[in-house]
């Protein structure tokens, strides 16, 4: 075990946990994201990331964080008392350990979507909670793929892969512009989800008749800007109750993913 003992903040190599901005831990190391907690770390681990770096409460090395660090191999493990890394950190560690972790070499759209039936696309989604949302839904509803225009939340967001619960790390991603040409190339139809006086409702048989579908999500805002939805094959509302109009993008991500699963 390659433990490193914290006695002060000073430590250059633990930047990346506390001073260094989302932007800037993507131009570190060839690109560093942070997970927290076990639970999330062992699903990034098992989805073949790799880690480079730990940091852990000291009272967590025999504990839950144990099985990590057999896990990780001879990676520096910074450690300390509980009240020096949350002075480090900013705030309480979740179960007293994080882990830097490389970012992957983003794939091309026609590799994840080669064999997909159903993939969802994030057009400019900018909230980390609904991004992170998003990916829990789309993995536990047999979405095989998520695209994301480059104006949307990045998925390795520390929150966004809090709030996820590792889920970012067991869907295929990646980044697309706004056009979905390549999409359409790979037999795909699109289905907006937007109100527009031409929308037909979630339930309308033809959508799971489709043998491949995108799904395009936008923001709760301001919704999908009106070429997304005038470029569609389909414009899709999900029918509700008591004059409510509509949900936030998470929500109603969910609810499609679920109605439209292949």
């Amino acid at each position: 075990m390659n433990l490193i003992e914290l006695s002060s903040l000073s430590h250059p190599d633990v930047a990346c946990y506390s001073k260094l901005t989302e932007a800037q831990l993507r131009q570190t190391d060839g690109g560093l994201f942070i997970a927290e907690s076990p639970k999330v770390i062992h699903v990034a681990l098992n989805a073949g990331f790799k880690p480079v770096s730990l940091l852990c409460e000291r009272r967590h090395i025999n504990g839950d964080a144990a099985s990590i660090i057999e896990r990780c191999g001879n990676i520096p493990v910074y450690t300390g008392e509980r009240d020096l890394l949350a002075e480090l950190t900013g705030y309480t560690l979740t179960r007293g350990v994080l882990c830097a972790m490389q970012r992957p070499a983003m794939p091309p759209i026609e590799e994840i979507c080669r064999h997909a039936r159903r993939v969802v696309v994030i057009q400019g989604v900018s909230d980390t909670t609904n991004i992170g949302a998003i990916f829990r839904s789309a993995a536990a509803l047999g979405i095989d793929a998520v695209l994301l225009t480059n104006d949307s939340c990045d998925p390795l967001n520390r929150r966004s892969v809090r709030v996820s619960m590792g889920s970012v790390f067991l869907v295929p991603w990646t980044w697309t512009d706004a056009s979905l040409t390549e999409l359409r190339s790979l037999g795909f139809r699109t289905a907006a989800m937007a109100l527009s006086d031409n929308s037909i409702s979630l339930d309308n048989p033809c959508l799971k008749q489709e043998p491949k579908l995108a799904i395009i999500m936008g923001t709760e805002g301001d919704g999908l800007p009106h070429s997304a939805i005038e470029n569609a094959d389909y414009v899709v509302r999900i029918p509700m109750s008591h004059q409510v109009d509509s949900l936030n993008v998470a929500a109603a991500a969910a609810v499609a993913f679920w109605e439209l699963r292949a």
